[in-house]
């Protein structure tokens, strides 16, 4: 009988073969890892996906005394007088983190929790879920109407370390919606001074800088709501040469260009960067609601006039009933699984923004949040869900359009990955 000999040869090979393999894709995921690990570049606004940060809601025994602030519209939490659209998924939280809520079960009959974001670890954990999932960092709001709050301090100051320990960057916005408009002025500069000279905010490594300066954000430079020579005192004001210098990005209405007054239209041009600002602007197009980013070609060229940036802003749907009532159903903007979303970052990278910001990483009072949240949230709640997708599917969407907008991903006029 004839014996033939083990070929050695192509085994080897093939042994080789699938060592090479399993040594790339470790590599690769490695190499992803360490990407998405590596300190984000804090000195420039460009290639920069940043999100909104409310911090905004409490809890009672956080130890602020504001109740459920921004869960419930009274000082107790009942499912008439919730608030908010979406239920944060809470499945990573440690105990101290969750605070239970009267009267409220999940579907499985456990107890329902919501979190307060003043809690330390809680701001530590939506910064890892940035650096995990590759976001670049957040514009961290300061509301002129509630600076008199301690807690917002505590919150800054989480935010600081917790940008530190995760490579991201930060920096503030101010928000002036329903501040008297003749306080303004003062009360902002005030506290601009005071984040710059004692607490030095601005020389953290991690505060976000452009063309050499700290960036701040001035959202609600709306024509309806005050004179343009407030906003005329508040850019002159960051444009000054000295210690409170700043590069400043504007907040304004969506149909900015239209402006009829010469001040106004002045003052827009006289801002660093312009953000219009877009949530619930939109058109129908084959039944569906798509955002209205056909506007943005003209935005960008009339910004690139007057040597202005444009920062485009990209939300992945909304809806207020909760929050407004039952006739405010008809406002509500399908996320679609995430193609809302997604058509928006497409959109952003063929304008070659180079930049955009995200409304908003934890605002689920307008469902416009992109972190956690659950499938199952308390039947007497009446939210919204992400429909059956993972719970991080919108921060995963945003790190991909990030990458797509920095360009360290090719243009994918579809999503390109799977829930």
């Amino acid at each position: 009988m004839q014996t033939w000999a083990t070929p050695s040869l192509p085994c080897s090979l093939g042994r080789l073969l699938v060592v090479l393999c399993l040594v790339a894709i470790s590599c690769s995921a490695s190499d992803l890892f360490a990407q998405q690990s590596q300190p984000v570049n804090a000195t420039t606004l460009d290639g920069k996906v940043l999100c909104g940060y409310q911090a905004w809601f409490r809890c009672p025994e956080d130890g602020t005394n504001l109740h459920w602030m921004h869960w419930s519209r009274q000082p107790t939490i009942t499912p008439q007088s919730i608030t908010f659209q979406m239920w944060p998924d809470l499945s990573e939280f440690t105990p101290t983190e969750k605070y239970a809520v009267p009267g409220m079960k999940y579907p499985g009959g456990t107890p329902a929790y919501l979190y307060s974001s003043v809690h330390q670890k809680t701001i530590e954990r939506h910064f890892q879920w940035m650096q995990q999932y590759g976001i670049d960092g957040v514009f961290v709001q300061r509301f002129l109407v509630n600076l008199r709050q301690p807690s917002f301090d505590t919150i800054l100051d989480h935010v600081r370390t917790s940008a530190e320990e995760s490579g991201r960057t930060f920096a503030v916005c101010y928000d002036l919606s329903g501040y008297p408009s003749e306080r303004i002025v003062g009360r902002l500069t005030d506290d601009w001074k005071q984040l710059c000279d004692e607490r030095k905010v601005t020389r953290d490594e991690r505060y976000l800088d452009h063309d050499g300066l700290p960036v701040v954000f001035i959202w609600g430079l709306y024509p309806d709501r005050f004179s343009a020579d407030i906003a005329h005192q508040l850019i002159d004001f960051f444009h000054e040469e000295g210690p409170y210098r700043a590069t400043v990005i504007g907040g304004v209405p969506n149909n900015w260009r239209s402006e009829t007054s010469q001040s106004w239209t002045s003052a827009f041009g006289k801002l660093d960067v312009i953000s219009p600002w877009n949530v619930g602007n939109i058109e129908m197009r084959g039944g569906d609601k798509i955002a209205h980013t056909h506007v943005w070609k003209e935005d960008l060229a009339t910004a690139q006039q007057a040597g202005t940036k444009f920062l485009p802003v990209i939300y992945p749907g909304f809806n207020w009933t909760n929050l407004k009532g039952p006739l405010a159903q008809r406002d509500t903007i399908p996320r679609r699984g995430g193609a809302f979303f997604w058509e928006q970052f497409v959109a952003a990278k063929k304008l070659g923004s180079g930049m955009a910001y995200v409304a908003m990483f934890d605002e689920v009072d307008e469902a416009t949040a992109i972190f956690k949240v659950t499938n199952d949230p308390p039947l007497e709640a009446n939210c919204a869900t992400y429909e059956g997708l993972p719970s991080d599917w919108y921060l995963r969407l945003t790190g991909e359009g990030a990458k797509m907008i920095r360009g360290d991903a090719p243009l994918h006029e579809r999503i390109p990955i799977q829930p």
